[in-house]
């Protein structure tokens, strides 16, 4: 009987936590629209901007190169071996444009960005100063969510799109400058293959990946419990829940992007 009442505590306990992100989540959504209503809501945007998008610029160059970089390296021999060194392009590119690139990105982002929301939040909640915000008639999420959730959405599709073409030249370079495939054949059979929609998916995956790293870390933050050792495990619970959360959105959204790939060209993703 002990084992089942824990298995009922721990169910109920995840639903309470899963309605009270739903709640946390829909009032942040609710109060975005007014972040931009007014240069006063609009400044604190800003700062966001710096901290979120160029601090974030040396995580995603490394990352996205280094993606590129590793997938030339474990499709070469097989490439070769078939006598279609020329075609290593075809898949290094598709890859790191709509997979690879944006995932990695991602996951290095929720890390930085999204363990940085938490730490600092819950900080705050831990000092007070969340609830010194509720005592002078300020809300909050629209202080301190919002302008963190709408910069996360404007620069995460940016971020993702850098890194995938940084992954793109460090394939480029990992094939050419030092395996030794023909430079035009790569591009050529690059070209044949990759389209303009290809080029959507790193975008429109990093919009909802950057909606998941900000709800995740700004909730985790808001909800930390009090002491360093609070906020450290409210960190570290951020940033698995966002790596979950991209990886399960990676998964949907591949399929959403395949079907309509295939309805506008007429072919199946990825061939």
């Amino acid at each position: 009987m002990g084992v089942i009442a824990n298995l009922g505590r721990l169910t109920t306990d995840g639903m309470n936590g899963f309605g009270d992100f739903c709640r946390f989540s829909g009032r942040a959504l609710a109060w975005a629209p007014h972040g931009l209503a007014r240069w006063k809501y609009l400044r604190r945007i800003f700062p966001q901007f710096f901290e979120i998008g160029t601090r974030s610029l040396g995580v995603v160059m490394i990352t996205g190169a280094f993606a590129g970089m590793v997938l030339a390296v474990q499709t070469v021999m097989q490439f070769r071996a078939l006598g279609m060194a020329g075609r290593m392009g075809t898949v290094v590119n598709l890859s790191v444009l709509r997979e690879l690139g944006p995932v990695m990105a991602g996951l290095m982002l929720a890390g930085r960005v999204g363990g940085g929301m938490t730490a600092e939040l819950g900080t705050m909640r831990v000092t007070e100063q969340i609830d010194a915000l509720r005592a002078m008639g300020a809300d909050p999420i629209r202080v301190l969510v919002v302008p963190r959730l709408l910069a996360c959405l404007v620069l995460m599709p940016i971020l993702v799109l850098y890194a995938a073409f940084l992954g793109i030249f460090g394939g480029y370079a990992m094939s050419v400058h030092v395996y030794g495939v023909p430079a035009g054949e790569y591009w050529a059979h690059s070209a044949e293959a990759v389209r303009q929609f290809d080029v959507y998916y790193g975008p429109i995956k990093g919009v909802f990946f950057g909606l998941a790293i900000a709800l995740v870390g700004c909730y985790k933050g808001f909800r930390a419990s009090a002491g360093a050792a609070g906020v450290g495990r409210a960190c570290t619970e951020a940033f698995v829940l966002s790596a979950m959360a991209i990886l399960a959105l990676d998964f949907f959204l591949g399929m959403f992007l395949n079907t309509l790939y295939e309805i506008i060209y007429g072919v199946a993703a990825g061939l």
